[in-house]
C-alpha cells in the first residue's frame, strides 16, 4: 500500500484508478494524515460539477420534448409516441441521479434551463415557443405528467 503523500500524488499522475483505490483504503482506515488532499478535493469538486451537469442535461432534454409534444402539432401524429418515450427515458435517468440537493439546484436553475431548451426546440422545429417557462419542476419530474 502507498503510505506517503508524495507517492500518492505521483500515483495520481501515473495510475488514477490505483490512486482512487488507495485513497478509499486510507479513508476507510481513517488514515487521514496520508491523504493526497489536493487531488482529492479536485476530484470531489469535479464530481459535483459532473452530477450537476448531468441533471441539467436531462431536464433540458425533458423540456425540449415537452415543448415538441405540446406545441408541434404538425408533427404530433408522427412523433408523439417517440417524444413520450424520450420524456419517460430522460425522467427515468434523472430519477436515478436526483438528490434533494440536486433537486433544489434544479429549482434555482429552471428558468435558465428552460431558456436553453426553448432555443434548441425552436431551432429544431421552427416554432415560436413561450418565452416564460410553462412547466414546474414537479411536472418535469413527474413520470406520468404530459401537457394538454
Amino acid at each position: 500500500m502507498v503510505n506517503q503523500i508524495t507517492d500518492l500524488k505521483l500515483l495520481y499522475e501515473v495510475d488514477y484508478f490505483l490512486w482512487l483505490e488507495e485513497t478509499i483504503k486510507l479513508l476507510n482506515n481513517r488514515q487521514l494524515e496520508n491523504l493526497d488532499y489536493e487531488n482529492l478535493i479536485e476530484e470531489l469538486e469535479a464530481l459535483g460539477r459532473s452530477e450537476k451537469s448531468a441533471v441539467e442535461s436531462f431536464v433540458t432534454l425533458i423540456i425540449q420534448h415537452l415543448l415538441f409534444y405540446q406545441y408541434w402539432s404538425e408533427e404530433r401524429a408522427n412523433n408523439s409516441r417517440h417524444w413520450c418515450g424520450e420524456i419517460f427515458a430522460f425522467r427515468t435517468q434523472l430519477e436515478l441521479k436526483i438528490t434533494t440537493y440536486l433537486q433544489n439546484y434544479l429549482a434555482e436553475r429552471l428558468d435558465y434551463l428552460y431558456g436553453k431548451a426553448r432555443k434548441i426546440a425552436q431551432v429544431r422545429s421552427g416554432l415560436q415557443l413561450p418565452e416564460i417557462n410553462p412547466y414546474s419542476l414537479e411536472q418535469i419530474l413527474d413520470e406520468d405528467w404530459l401537457p394538454e
